[in-house]
C-alpha cells in the first residue's frame, strides 16, 4: 500500500484540470471556494472509485457508446469552464492595478458542482481506476473488492491532503495573486489548461 500511496500522490500532484479549477476558484472565492471545489472533486473521484470496485466502470469502458457519450459530455463541460475562466480573465484585465484585492465568493453549491462534474464526467479518471488501481491489488487477496475500496479511500485521503495544503498556500499568497494583472494571467492560463484537457478528452481513444 505504501507503493500505491506514493504513486497515487505523484499523480495527484501533477498539473491537470483539478489543480487548474481549484486555483481559479481559490482566487475567486478565497479558501472557502478552493476547499469546496476540492470537496466536489473528491466526490467525483469517489464515483469512479466505487464504480471500479463494483465493476461498473469496466462495463462503461467496454461500451463504446457509453464511453463516447461520457467523453463528449465531459469535454463539453470542461470547455465551458475554460470559456468562463477566459471571460473572467478578460474582465479582470480591465480592472485598474490599484483595484481592491478581495475574493468574490459565489454560492457554495457552484464550487462543489464544478469540482464534482469535472471529475465525474472525466473518462480518464474512470480509466485510472480501471487500469491503474488493479495493479496494486494482492494476487492472493481474499476480498479484492474490499481491497480496491481501501486503496480508493487512500487515494481520496491523499487528494484531500494535497489540495487542502495547496489551497492554503494559494490563500496565503491571495493578496498578491488577486492583483488584477496577476489574476488575469492565472485565469488565462487556467482557461487554456482546461481547454487543452477538454480537447485531449474529446480525442481520447477508446
Amino acid at each position: 500500500m505504501t507503493t500505491f500511496a506514493v504513486a497515487a500522490l505523484l499523480l495527484i500532484m501533477m498539473p491537470g484540470p483539478d489543480q487548474a479549477l481549484i486555483t481559479g476558484n481559490s482566487l475567486r472565492g478565497g479558501r472557502r471556494g478552493g476547499l469546496l471545489t476540492m470537496l466536489g472533486g473528491v466526490l467525483g473521484v469517489a464515483v469512479h472509485a466505487a464504480g471500479a470496485a463494483l465493476g461498473l466502470s469496466a462495463l462503461l469502458i467496454a461500451s463504446a457508446t457509453a464511453f463516447t457519450a461520457l467523453k463528449i459530455v465531459g469535454a463539453v463541460y470542461l470547455l465551458w469552464l475554460a470559456v468562463q475562466m477566459l471571460r473572467s480573465a478578460r474582465r479582470t484585465s480591465r480592472e485598474p492595478d490599484d483595484a481592491a484585492v478581495v475574493a468574490v465568493p459565489q454560492r457554495w453549491t457552484a464550487y462543489v458542482r464544478q469540482g464534482f462534474l469535472s471529475n465525474a464526467l472525466n473518462v480518464k479518471v474512470a480509466l485510472f481506476f480501471v487500469t491503474f488501481l488493479p495493479q496494486f491489488l494482492s494476487v492472493d487477496s481474499a476480498s479484492p473488492r474490499v481491497e480496491a475500496l481501501l486503496l480508493s479511500a487512500i487515494f481520496a485521503v491523499l487528494f484531500v491532503a494535497w489540495f487542502g495544503l495547496y489551497v492554503a498556500v494559494v490563500d496565503r499568497l491571495g493578496r498578491w495573486l488577486r492583483r488584477p494583472r496577476v489574476k488575469a494571467r492565472i485565469e488565462q492560463f487556467t482557461g487554456l489548461v482546461l481547454a487543452t484537457v477538454a480537447v485531449r478528452l474529446a480525442t481520447a481513444a477508446h
